[in-house]
């Protein structure tokens, strides 16, 4: 089953085919830098997910998946239509509950029982990479190029990536990925586990559809299990994850006896 497609952002296509959602940035001619009204289309995409969606593809048309914000929208005075960051400066609670909106484009990913895998090409950079560790499985081309590249406009990551970011790799080597601003390859990204695997530009998308199917042949019971056991070893203690695969494991075999 093949749906039309919607644009719920000027920059923002979504489809579906049968149970796999895909959410293409759709702005390559900037390439698809990212403005507050988009993480909002993204957390709305996100929170009305449909059920029975089991595959998310997050992916960027052209030869970036993101090069991150748009830097019109820390101009004074902001970009049309959007937030003026700058001007709420002074008022820090404001601020604050602006960036907790946006943050929900990006944490939305994490709760959604769907598998989210991020087709990442090009730059990946500042919300462009956030946006990529926002996945659960990451594809990347040999082309990649990841960077955060907010310290260097004096500010933090802050939309969600920092978590994702020191599980992957370490609380060392991501204050110095963040506070060098430099770019990681495919071949570090693999090594340090920010991706899953680094193959040719030309295969990204094959490689995608590949991962796609093997995730969607898994029993669906199981896999709907699998990722929010797996996020909570992270922040859960021993006895709790213990509870929660015993848990977890009476829920299936509840299933399996019934059928």
């Amino acid at each position: 089953m093949t749906e039309a497609a919607s644009t719920p952002h000027p920059h923002l296509r979504v489809s579906r085919e049968g149970a796999v959602l895909t959410v293409t940035l759709t702005n390559p001619e900037r390439r698809n830098a990212q403005v507050p009204s988009l993480w909002t289309a993204l957390a709305e995409v996100a929170d009305g997910l449909d059920p029975q969606v089991r595959v998310v593809v997050l992916r960027g048309e052209g030869p970036s998946f993101s090069a991150g914000l748009d830097r019109s929208v820390l101009a004074p005075g902001g970009a049309d239509g959007e937030p003026d960051l700058l001007a709420l400066g002074d008022d820090e609670s404001a601020v604050a509950e602006v960036i907790a909106r946006f943050q929900r484009g990006f944490t939305a990913w994490g709760e959604v029982p769907a598998v989210v895998v991020a087709a990442v090409q090009g730059h990946a950079i500042g919300a462009g990479f956030q946006l990529a560790l926002a996945a659960d499985l990451r594809v990347v081309a040999d082309d990649v190029q990841l960077a955060m590249r907010e310290t260097s406009l004096g500010l933090v990551p802050d939309l969600g990536g920092t978590g994702p970011l020191v599980r992957l790799v370490g609380p060392a080597r991501a204050l110095e990925i963040c506070a060098t601003g430099r770019f990681v390859g495919a071949q570090e990204a693999v090594a340090t586990g920010l991706a899953n695997v680094a193959v040719p530009r030309a295969d990204l998308a094959a490689t995608t559809a590949d991962l796609v199917a093997a995730l969607l042949a898994a029993p669906e019971a199981a896999l709907l299990e699998l990722k929010p056991l797996l996020r909570s070893a992270a922040v859960l203690d021993r006895d709790a994850q213990l509870a929660a695969e015993r848990e977890a494991q009476a829920r299936l075999l509840k299933g399996l006896a019934a059928r």
